[in-house]
């Protein structure tokens, strides 16, 4: 038997093909067999108003998908564009290995797989826009 196996820890939230799932009071794990069910964990799920940074978009893109609520060949080529402008700025070997890890996916139609890299650069992005606010915020006391 193969396919996802999710673990969850006690009352923690799943999205299952547009059912909100709550398991009970201990950990437990679900396998599911099903190819191409959509699966997000509420946990890691990005709200609308938190979709202010680029990497914010483009792993909302992916999510949406996996909730159910956006046509995977459209979101595609949203991801695709969205991974291309990113690797204009995220230049460094580690982001362009998750880039490249991401795109692979997609052209798979892994999109899980794809969110998971994709959310691997949300620190690396937190970083740059910190140095970048920090270092605007100097030269305007300057």
């Amino acid at each position: 038997m193969s396919g996802l196996v999710l673990k969850l820890g006690p009352k923690e939230r799943v999205l299952i093909n547009g059912a909100v799932i709550e398991n009970g009071d201990r950990r437990s794990r679900l396998s599911i067999i099903t190819p191409g069910a959509k699966i997000l964990r509420l946990r890691d799920a990005i709200h609308p108003e938190e979709v202010h940074t680029p990497v914010r978009r483009v792993c909302y893109i992916a999510q949406l998908v996996l909730s159910g609520d956006a046509d995977p060949d459209e979101a595609k080529l949203q991801l695709y564009r969205g991974i291309e402008q990113l690797s204009q700025v995220l230049t460094d070997p580690d982001s362009r290995a998750q880039m490249a890890h991401a795109t692979d996916a997609l052209a798979e139609g892994q999109f899980y797989q794809a969110l998971k890299c994709l959310r691997a650069l949300l620190p690396r992005e937190e970083r740059l826009m910190s140095t970048g606010n920090a270092s605007t915020g100097s030269r305007a006391l300057s």
